[in-house]
C-alpha cells in the first residue's frame, strides 16, 4: 500500500515540477513577495485536487483521461476541455524541451544539442510503455526533491533568512488559484492514464497528501529565497541559477542535471498523456507516436523558454480556474446530483 501509494505520489511531483517549477520560474511568475498564505492555500487545493481526480479514475478504471474529465467537468464541456488538455500537454511539453535546450546553453553547449538529448531519451523511454516512466520517477524525484530541498536551506541558513518574517503581508494571497489550476490539467491527463493500475484508495491518499505537502513545502522555501535575490531575477532565464552563483561550480554541475531531470520527468508525462490519449484514436505503437509528436513540437522551441513561460502559463492557470472550482466542490454537487 505505501509503496503503491509513493509511486502514484512521484508521478504526481514528476508530473508538476518540471522546467518551469524546478527552474524557478513558475514559482516567481505567480507568487513572490506576500504570497505565504497563496502557498499554503495551494498546497490544501493540490491535495484536495489530486484526491478527487484519482478517486474518479480508480472508480472508472480509467486508461486514458476522457473518463475522468467527463465527470469532472460534465458531458457538454467535455469536447471543449479534451481539446484544451491536448493543447496544454503539446505547448508545456514544448516548453520542456525548450527548457533542455537552455539548460545545455548554462554549459555553453548547442541549444539544439540539449534538445536532441531530451527527444532522444524520450522516444527511449516509451520504448517500455508506462513502466519505464514508473521506474524513473521512483530514482530521480527522491534526488531531485532532496538535492533542491539542500540548496534551498543552505542558501537560507547562508543568508541568513527568516522563513516565516513576512507572516502579516499576505495580499497576494489570490495566486493560489491560477498557480493550482495551472497545475490541474496535466494531472487529470496522466492520473486518467493509470485508473486500471490504482488498487485502492489508501494509495490515493498517501499520493495526493504526499505530493501536496511536499511541493507546498518546497515552494514556500524556494519562493522565500528567489525574493531575496529578486533584484538578480531579470538577467537570469533559470532563477535556480542566481541562488547557485553563490556556490561552488561542483554545485552547479549538479543541480543542472537535477534540473534537467525534472525537465525530462514532466516531458515524459506530458508524452504521456498525449499518447493515452491518441492511442484510444489510433492503434499505432507507443514509440511511433512519441517520434511524431516530437517532430511536430522541436520547431516551436525556439520561442524560447521564459517567453513561453510569461505568456502560455498564466493564460492556462485563468482558463482552467472552472476545473479548480469542480474539482474542489466535487463531493458536494455529486451528491446533490445522486439526490435528483
Amino acid at each position: 500500500m505505501w509503496r503503491a501509494g509513493l509511486k502514484w505520489m512521484f508521478l504526481i511531483i514528476g508530473t508538476t515540477i518540471g522546467a518551469g517549477y524546478a527552474s524557478g520560474r513558475e514559482l516567481w511568475q505567480f507568487f513572490g513577495h506576500e504570497s505565504g498564505l497563496a502557498i499554503l492555500l495551494f498546497t490544501l487545493f493540490f491535495s484536495i485536487c489530486c484526491n478527487v481526480i484519482m478517486n474518479v479514475s480508480y472508480e472508472k478504471q480509467s486508461t486514458d483521461y476522457l473518463p475522468v474529465l467527463g465527470d469532472i467537468v460534465g458531458v457538454k464541456l467535455t469536447k471543449l476541455y479534451d481539446v484544451m488538455i491536448f493543447l496544454y500537454l503539446f505547448t508545456t511539453t514544448v516548453v520542456m524541451i525548450a527548457g533542455s535546450g537552455a539548460t545545455g546553453q548554462a554549459f555553453n553547449f548547442s541549444y539544439w544539442w540539449g534538445v536532441l538529448v531530451i527527444a532522444v531519451c524520450l522516444i527511449i523511454l516509451f520504448l517500455k510503455d508506462i513502466s519505464g516512466l514508473l521506474a524513473m520517477n521512483q530514482v530521480i524525484l527522491p534526488l531531485l526533491l532532496g538535492g533542491l530541498l539542500y540548496i534551498l536551506l543552505i542558501f537560507t541558513m547562508d543568508q541568513e533568512l527568516s522563513l516565516f518574517s513576512h507572516l502579516s503581508e499576505q495580499r497576494n494571497w489570490t495566486a493560489a488559484f491560477p498557480f493550482t489550476a495551472l497545475n490541474i490539467l496535466p494531472l487529470i491527463a496522466v492520473l486518467g492514464a493509470i485508473g486500471n493500475k490504482v488498487r485502492s484508495k489508501q494509495e490515493i491518499w498517501i499520493a495526493s497528501l504526499g505530493s501536496g505537502l511536499t511541493l507546498g513545502t518546497i515552494s514556500f522555501i524556494y519562493n522565500n529565497s528567489l525574493i531575496q535575490i529578486a533584484d538578480e531575477l531579470l538577467l537570469y532565464e533559470i532563477p535556480l541559477f542566481a541562488i547557485l552563483k553563490h556556490y561552488p561550480f561542483g554545485m552547479l554541475i549538479f543541480m543542472s542535471i537535477l534540473l534537467w531531470f525534472a525537465i525530462f520527468t514532466t516531458a515524459a508525462a506530458g508524452v504521456l498523456g498525449i499518447v493515452s490519449r491518441l492511442q484510444s484514436i489510433i492503434n499505432v505503437p507507443i514509440w511511433l507516436l512519441v517520434i511524431l509528436i516530437l517532430i511536430a513540437m522541436i520547431p516551436l522551441t525556439t520561442l524560447g523558454f521564459s517567453t513561453l513561460i510569461s505568456y502560455i502559463y498564466p493564460i492556462y492557470g485563468i482558463l482552467n480556474l472552472y476545473v479548480l472550482t469542480r474539482l474542489l466542490l466535487y463531493p458536494i454537487w455529486k451528491k446533490m446530483e445522486n439526490n435528483k
